[in-house]
């Protein structure tokens, strides 16, 4: 059946919920729309501010020069655009592509009072059908945002697509601890605090109930380099981040046809 008439009957997932797959994108829209002007204070809370060096690690893994253009998938409020931003220099640009608007419009305040802000564009669009032409950017990165699509595989694909040949390819997502001790303290915390402290503070629990559910659905390290070396990405390596809990994933488009 054909992408235009979805299967009614084929499910997916949000988190540990099995919903129809047509549904997904609605229910993933829901979701940041709820949280969308609290989700930079409560992820700063929540991993009490490593996610910024999180983020700051994973560009600077990229070697991004002067003059590239970058598009930043699932680019929310714009965190991994801003650093971008400073690595390309006024020559520069960089597309933040995000199907949610209220996530992109939380973030613009600070993407305008940056320094770099001007070097900013924001696109709404589906990550899964990206609106640019093939081999257009320098560089493509997804931050915390790929495993909320229906079809994640789809949305690697699409950024392969639009990606030069010889770019540059990022990927930063949650994972889960390696050590045992430190696993089981992360899940304490993800299943029980997270929700509790979610529904205290942003009067929204089941939104991070989805979090760490959603985190235990994606695939490891592992599988996921080699899912990505069969999309056509080369040079594919990944650095684990605070034990696990964050995972970069670099590599590049390579010369062949695929």
């Amino acid at each position: 059946m054909s992408e235009l008439n979805p299967d009614p009957e084929k499910t997916t997932h949000f988190g540990f919920l099995t919903i129809p797959e047509r549904e997904k994108v609605e229910w993933v829209r829901r979701h940041f729309d709820t949280i969308a002007y609290k989700y930079d204070y409560m992820n700063t809370l929540l991993s009490l501010g490593v996610h910024y060096q999180w983020k700051r690690i994973a560009v600077r893994m990229m070697g991004l020069g002067q003059g590239q253009k970058v598009i930043d998938v699932c680019g929310g409020t714009g965190d991994l655009s801003r650093l971008a931003a400073q690595n390309v220099g006024r020559s520069g640009s960089v597309v933040l592509y995000d199907i949610n608007w209220e996530m992109m419009a939380a973030g613009r305040p600070k993407t305008v009072a940056a320094a770099c802000g001007d070097r900013v564009c924001h696109v709404q669009g589906d990550a899964e059908k990206i609106g640019f032409p093939d081999e257009t950017f320098d560089a493509a990165m997804v931050g915390f945002g790929i495993r909320n699509l229906t079809h994640f595989e789809k949305g690697f694909a699409e950024m392969h697509r639009v990606l030069k040949k010889g770019g540059v390819f990022m990927c930063l997502e949650f994972s889960q601890p390696v050590t045992p001790w430190f696993r089981s303290l992360y899940d304490f915390y993800s299943f029980h605090l997270m929700p509790f402290i979610g529904k205290a503070l942003a009067r929204c629990g089941p939104a991070y109930c989805y979090l760490p559910e959603s985190i235990r659905l994606f695939p490891g390290p592992d599988k996921l380099k080699t899912i990505l070396e069969n999309m056509g990405f080369r040079n594919v390596a990944y650095r684990r981040l605070t034990n696990g809990i964050a995972v970069v994933h670099v590599g590049k488009k390579g010369d062949g046809a695929k």
